[in-house]
């Protein structure tokens, strides 16, 4: 839930109305504070360390829930629906954006690029549908 503050926080800090005559260093304690979030965002550090915990958390969860620890007995089935939950949203996440940030990229407009990323994101869940039903990829 943090990050998804602090990523919305970002995005309004994005979409905020652009002031021309305004710098950094002028402007209000809102858009220094949203030029400092964004700008600390775009490092390569804080996108390896996201991953680094990302990636350690599952690893995290599946071992407890495949691992003998003493867990009440219905916790370790939560968990890795949990990992399976965790896995879904990353890749529907990256779905999402990659079709966003290349429709930006051509110069479209957010509409359009929410509009792409919908269709993608659209399109992985179908093919998640369809093979579900065809051979039954999921419990």
């Amino acid at each position: 839930m943090g990050l998804l503050v602090l990523a919305t926080f970002i995005a309004v800090g994005r979409l905020a109305r652009k002031r021309s005559s305004l710098t950094a260093e002028e402007g209000d304690r809102y858009d220094r504070l949203a030029s400092r979030l964004g700008s600390l965002v775009r490092t390569p550090v804080v996108w390896t360390i996201t991953f680094i915990v990302i990636a350690v958390g599952i690893g995290v969860l599946v071992v407890l829930s495949f691992g003998n620890f003493g867990l009440p007995e219905g916790v370790p089935g939560t968990l890795l629906n949990a990992v399976y939950g965790l896995v879904g949203l990353l890749i529907g996440a990256f779905v999402f954006l990659g079709a966003y940030s290349a429709t930006r990229d051509r110069g479209l407009g957010n509409a359009q690029g929410v509009a792409a990323g919908s269709i993608a994101l659209g399109m992985v869940l179908m093919l998640v549908i369809a093979l579900q039903l065809v051979v039954g990829i999921a419990g």
